[in-house]
């Protein structure tokens, strides 16, 4: 039987002893109490241990998401901004959901609502993934009695509907008139403060993904050899310290290392960021280009398959191209890839004194 006794403090003490075990939790409400000790009971009975009384404080899904979040932050993994976006959509949507009513009929009609307004295959995958995480951490780390089953039965039946899958993969490349029409756009704006004909220009030179661009600093640029670093490189192994240096060269028709020095002489100075802007102004700034010249469905990211695909065109094996674009699986470097068939022409006249390769050197 439970023994509940109000501390001289208010608190609540509960001590339950049942087949040999003793176990004691404080609370600051009496039915908080009364909850725990008919939980622990029915652990005991299980011949489970009782829970933590912080444990048996979780009532809805948002409550778990909250306790993984904190798990994380205290191991030093926070949620970096892709997983904390993620978490943020689960708790807006499924929060307030009781842990026990998240059966799979739930995480179907969420799966549907959540196509509904427009989250594709993958992105769907991943909330999917992210859900039965959350679930398993709370089992694994916290021992409550909540099992990631339906999570996967709901997986498979979305699967089956065709709202979880691989997604399409993208091919959009800005044409050259569709270039000049944002470049145009961005230098008559005498109200954009950002230098965006600049950065959507280093953004093709380099393949370089936005917050990339946008977090690069002077101290990481090396003058003599042309070089750039780019410090804790997005890559799926390693959250951190995947540092990669690239060169600044003019190889896909916009001179990186000169579009450096420009900045340079805009700013008037090489301390801190090489362009101190934010990154979610500067695709706002894109985004808003895009629907003012009438140019439908290029994202900023389509520079970074530009810049790779420019560099393919200019001759580049795969093995070149990964030193600046950063891939470390050279299948996902092909995926990536689109060659407009025009550029071989370019490539069969640059060839063209050495038809059967560079006999001298043999």
């Amino acid at each position: 039987m439970a023994t509940i006794t109000k501390l001289p403090s208010g608190a609540y003490r509960v001590q339950i002893r049942r087949k040999g075990r003793y176990a004691s939790e404080t609370f600051l409400r009496r039915d908080d109490a009364h909850r725990w000790a008919r939980q622990a009971e029915t652990r005991v009975d299980q011949g489970l241990a009782p829970n933590k009384s912080s444990v048996s404080r979780l009532q809805t899904f948002g409550d778990l998401i909250d306790l993984h979040i904190a798990d994380m932050c205290e191991v030093g993994k926070p949620p970096r901004r892709s997983k904390a976006a993620t978490l943020t959509t689960l708790k807006r949507d499924l929060g307030k959901e009781k842990i026990g009513h998240l059966d799979r009929q739930k995480l179907i009609d969420y799966g549907k609502m959540r196509a509904e307004q427009g989250a594709g295959p993958v992105t769907l995958g991943i909330d999917i993934g992210v859900i039965k995480m959350i679930i398993t951490h709370a089992a694994a780390v916290h021992g409550l009695d909540i099992s990631p089953e339906p999570v996967d039965l709901a997986r498979v039946a979305l699967k089956r509907l065709g709202l979880i899958g691989k997604g399409t993969e993208r091919d959009r490349r800005p044409s050259t008139d569709e270039l000049n029409r944002l470049f145009r756009c961005f230098d008559d704006n005498e109200r954009l403060t950002t230098p965006m004909t600049r950065i959507v220009k280093f953004a093709v030179a380099t393949a370089m993904r936005l917050d990339e661009i946008c977090r690069v600093e002077w101290s990481d640029l090396d003058v003599d050899r042309r070089m750039l670093l780019i410090r804790d490189r997005k890559d799926p192994r390693n959250k951190s310290g995947n540092d990669q240096r690239i060169p600044l060269f003019a190889a896909t028709g916009f001179d990186a290392w000169a579009l450096a020095t420009e900045q340079a002489r805009h700013l008037g100075h090489t301390n801190g960021r090489i362009f101190p802007y934010n990154s979610k102004s500067v695709g706002t700034a894109f985004r808003r280009a895009c629907v003012e010249v009438s140019i439908k469905d290029l994202h900023f990211h389509d520079l970074r398959h530009e810049g790779t695909s420019r560099l393919f065109e200019a001759g580049f094996a795969i093995e070149q191209v990964a030193l600046v674009t950063g891939h470390k699986d050279w299948k996902m470097l092909r995926r990536y890839t689109h060659i407009r068939p025009e550029a071989l022409h370019r490539l069969a006249a640059s060839r063209a004194s050495f038809p059967y390769g560079n006999l001298a050197a043999e």
